[in-house]
């Protein structure tokens, strides 16, 4: 299940003349597979992201990266060439932070190491209730997966929470198996429902989108047709498609694009283009 909130941006209707007149007001930018592949940019990423800037578009980056803290992720991002800062970052790591201390949860983590930094201590006094999992190689082992699920199946009232269900995401060396299928696994075994917090929530989309902008006012560019696509647009956003990352060619999607582009480069010139129109 997703998690249920209430609440989203109220659109107000006093706006500067020249922004009444664009049709795209904010875009939502995905990171890896859009933007990069580890440490190298897609194709006129760096640059195109500055001809996104001179424009009066807003801009939040929008992730559900589980392996970096926030702050290892911007330092990353500046260091390849990228002008960002770290509030412009909205990741499910972030998100499932605040689920955490909202709920008073007090999780055994399968999160790397500096991902485990955007959360607060675990309490050694309280007993674990809830198994909070992110991308996370090294921590996905028998004994590790077997605790969790121990932990699951000790009470009902116990939770998973999936801070993101993604199949796969690219690397150097090719595409890489994700958390999605660690997530289903423990579900089907512990015979519950994992609590989802990243994209392709609502939540999370409603939660990134500049406070006084529609949906409909915004764009979502990313490489997975599901997660940043699909999701975007079941709330309204536009969606552009780019064919770097993990995009695969014959892969069924439930929401076809708004546009398909070859890379974040592309993207950027359809938008400026969109909004001369």
């Amino acid at each position: 299940m997703s998690v249920g909130f209430v609440g989203g941006n109220i659109c107000k209707q006093l706006f500067s003349q020249k922004s009444l007149n664009m049709v795209i007001k904010a875009a939502l930018i995905d990171l890896s597979g859009t933007l990069h592949i580890d440490d190298e940019p897609t194709p006129d990423a760096v640059s195109a992201l500055k001809r996104l800037r001179d424009t009066n578009i807003h801009i939040k980056f929008v992730t559900n990266t589980t392996k970096e803290s926030r702050k290892t992720l911007h330092e990353r991002l500046r260091k390849i060439g990228f002008e960002l800062e770290a509030h412009e970052i909205f990741s499910s790591l972030s998100a499932a932070a605040n689920y955490v201390e909202k709920e008073k949860l007090n999780p055994m983590y399968l999160l790397s190491e500096d991902a485990r930094s955007d959360f607060g201590a675990t309490d050694p006094q309280r007993e674990l209730d809830a198994v909070v999992v992110g991308l996370a190689p090294s921590e996905f082992y028998y004994e590790n997966l077997n605790k969790a699920f121990n932990l699951l199946i000790a009470n009902k009232n116990n939770r998973l929470v999936a801070i993101h269900q993604g199949k796969y995401y690219k690397r150097k060396d090719g595409l890489a198996l994700g958390p999605g299928a660690f997530i289903k696994g423990l579900e089907y075994a512990a015979s519950v429902n994992s609590v989802l917090i990243g994209k392709p929530n609502e939540y999370f989309f409603k939660r990134a989108i500049p406070e006084g902008i529609c949906p409909e006012e915004c764009v979502m560019i990313g490489d997975d047709p599901n997660d940043d696509v699909a999701g975007a647009m079941k709330l309204g956003l536009k969606g552009i498609q780019v064919k770097t990352g993990k995009y695969l060619p014959n892969i069924a999607v439930t929401e076809q694009p708004t546009v398909i582009v070859e890379n974040f480069s592309e993207a950027v010139d359809w938008i400026i283009k969109s909004n001369l129109n």
